[in-house]
């Protein structure tokens, strides 16, 4: 078999023996295979207060979605998949179309595109269009909970509460800093187990001392993935040595971490679930007759729309959202810097940072921090206040010579615009043909899907608008492909948000 089921490589995946302890959730994962060979391991979730009671049946419904989230990447490559917790209609239902959703994402962007990852012969599957995608067959089991329950609740929340998934990243930064100015902000934390927490530990640090609200679960989320992919036989067993830009095969993951802020938006009584997520993480795309979201679903607003639905069906009365997604990147670093300037002083967008006196610093090198001197330097701003060193911004603006960076097409053209017209880049072959002008990139840019006021819930959209239009250059629309400049009235902020009546939706 050479086609998409040649992927089917597993038996069976069991999701069970679900623990649940006041500030712990524990759950296996057992791998059968298709001798028979069982392997296992353990997915955990840690949280220093108490948030679960074992004989709480919304309790252990929540907890039996948190744990199930890690398997909706493996939908591809095993016969049965099987989930044993409490699960209602509403759940399945999101589990199921969930995982197809991913299974999709996966086959497009891992297998049908280029992966350094992968061995022969599985990095040239033949293109096919299915129907369904996923191979395997869902089970749902209560058998671990045979006394309880589970009856859908209407829950009263806050409107003006916001649980931020936060970072060290300029996105969640930003968020945190709106957020405490127009709300009540809790930012959540989730300590992986991998280096991916060296982001965060300098913003970490400083809410620890100054935000009362902040939280910071533990997830081993990390291992579990890198464990699931060493059991694959079509991944080189060396994968932990390549240096790529991607994991080598899920794409289901901002929903691992923020299934473990909801315990906290839930006993806080939150109302709002924030993902710092910008203009350009909305993306469709279509691969030979396939639809998909570029691999970037879970960034997205469509996956936002999608868990807010979610979380009304099961009575929550969460709305979940990015407040940033009007703003380009440069746009949300220049807010943060001028406004927040001691939260910018925290910010590490870097993957590969270490620890320097007790203060985790950038690479320097790669990409991302490149990309962050350039806006930084282009913003009159100094990227030392984040830890870069003179000899670090002299080596990035450099490389901005002779390399390009990871934005839509008018976001990298107007930052070379920016870099070229101060003179902190020269003119040469690579740079001029990137610069170029494009307005709407210091603009708060709005249109039917991207950018879309409908997604945000009234109550926040004035307070933020005269913020953000205190550092844009003005509101563009996009019409038949082209921005226009107008002036938000009240007709534009009265918009209804996309989940209330018509008549619930007046701003004062």
């Amino acid at each position: 078999m050479t086609g998409i089921r040649s992927l089917v490589v597993f038996r069976k995946l069991l999701v069970h023996e679900l623990t649940i302890e006041p500030k712990r959730v524990k759950a296996t994962y057992t791998i059968v295979k298709k001798d028979g060979e069982e392997v296992s391991n353990q997915l955990i979730y840690s949280y220093n207060a108490s948030y679960f009671d074992r004989k709480n049946a919304e309790d252990v419904n929540l907890a039996s979605l948190m744990v199930a989230q890690v398997a909706l990447n493996y939908g591809l490559f095993f016969e049965e998949i099987v989930f044993d917790g409490l699960f209602d209609e509403a759940d399945r239902r999101f589990l199921t179309d969930m995982m197809e959703n991913t299974s999709r994402e996966i086959l497009v962007m891992k297998f049908y595109s280029k992966n350094e990852f992968l061995k022969p012969p599985y990095d040239k599957l033949p293109l096919e269009n299915l129907t369904r995608y996923t191979a395997a067959s869902l089970v749902f089991k209560g058998d671990s909970f045979p006394g309880l329950t589970f009856k859908r609740r209407e829950r009263e929340s806050k409107e003006n509460e916001y649980v931020i998934l936060s970072s060290g990243g300029k996105d969640s930064l930003l968020t945190y800093g709106l957020i405490r100015e127009i709300g009540v902000a809790h930012p959540v934390f989730i300590n992986e187990s991998g280096r991916h927490w060296f982001t965060a530990v300098n913003a970490y640090d400083y809410y620890r001392e100054n935000e009362p609200n902040t939280a910071k679960p533990w997830c081993n989320s990390d291992r579990i993935f890198n464990w699931m992919v060493r059991q694959m036989p079509f991944i080189k067993e060396n994968f932990q040595n390549i240096r790529a830009d991607i994991y080598p095969i899920r794409l289901w993951t901002v929903a691992v971490f923020l299934f473990g802020t909801l315990p906290v938006a839930l006993k806080r009584n939150a109302g709002n679930v924030l993902i710092g997520n910008e203009y350009d993480t909305t993306v469709k795309g279509n691969h030979h007759g396939i639809s998909h979201y570029n691999g970037l679903y879970d960034q997205s607003k469509y996956f936002d729309n999608a868990l807010t639905r979610f979380y009304a069906k099961k009575g929550w009365n969460i709305r979940q959202y990015s407040v940033l997604r009007s703003l380009s990147e440069l746009l949300i670093l220049k807010i943060l810097v001028k406004r927040y300037p001691e939260l910018q002083a925290h910010q590490v967008s870097c993957h590969a940072a270490h620890e320097k006196d007790g203060r985790m610093l950038p690479c320097g090198n790669c990409e991302k921090c490149r990309r962050i001197i350039g806006m930084l330097k282009a913003l009159d701003e100094d990227p030392r206040r984040c830890g870069y060193t003179d000899e670090q911004i002299r080596k990035g603006l450099l490389a901005l010579e002779k390399q390009g960076v990871k934005q839509l097409g008018s976001d990298a053209a107007h930052l070379y615009f920016l870099l070229h017209s101060q003179g902190l880049i020269t003119d040469n072959e690579h740079t001029r043909k990137l610069v170029r002008e494009h307005h709407e990139i210091v603009s708060l840019r709005f249109d039917r899907e991207r950018s879309n006021l409908q997604d945000i819930p009234v109550q926040i959209r004035k307070p933020l608008l005269e913020i953000y239009q205190k550092y844009s250059e003005g509101c563009v629309r996009l019409d038949d492909r082209k921005w226009h400049t107008f002036t938000p009235d009240k007709a534009f902020l009265n918009q209804p948000y996309f989940l209330m009546k018509s008549d619930e939706h007046k701003t004062n």
